[in-house]
């Protein structure tokens, strides 16, 4: 599970990877149950809005979504993305056992010793809610959106161009 900003933007970039078979837009890290989109953007939940991936380990690997995760947002940022202020838009993993947490230490050390430091959060799977059905598949339902064109389009397109040998596309031109 992924936190990187708003996950209309994290759940477009990784619908385009092969071997992931969905994409959950949701909330997690915080102590309320069953929070709503409402109290999460409110910032009073101690939420994330989060994306759940579940993916084929023989097609993509961990470390793939990885190099795709902080590629695809900006992870020296403090509760902020683009426009999107607050901690419900951290940058944060939510690792499910202590495998992934390895990988994604290993990985954050090395992006702190070629770069900017990352602040994203390092924390253990906890409860997982759903988002509302209206969110799911936003940038496939609703592409022309303003926010759709501003904000997504860009992220699509970098994920293309540095990253067209993992998209679903690639496998379709062989």
């Amino acid at each position: 599970m992924f936190a990187g900003g708003c996950f209309w933007c994290t759940e477009a970039v990784f619908d385009e990877l092969k071997g992931v078979a969905s994409v959950m837009p949701g909330y997690t890290g915080g102590g309320v149950k069953n929070p709503t989109y409402e109290q999460v953007c409110a910032g009073k939940t101690g939420h994330a809005e989060a994306i759940k991936i579940e993916y084929d380990p023989e097609k993509i690997s961990y470390d793939d979504l990885l190099t795709v995760f902080f590629a695809t947002h900006d992870p020296t940022t403090l509760n902020r993305q683009g426009n999107d202020v607050g901690t419900q838009y951290r940058s944060a993993i939510f690792y499910a056992d202590e495998s992934q947490k390895k990988d994604a230490e290993t990985f954050i050390k090395k992006l702190n010793e070629s770069g900017p430091k990352v602040v994203t959060e390092l924390k253990p799977l906890d409860a997982f809610y759903d988002a509302e059905e209206y969110h799911r598949k936003y940038y496939r339902n609703n592409s022309r959106a303003p926010y759709c064109q501003i904000v997504i389009n860009p992220k699509l397109e970098k994920l293309e161009s540095k990253f067209n040998e993992l998209l679903r596309s690639s496998e379709k031109n062989k």
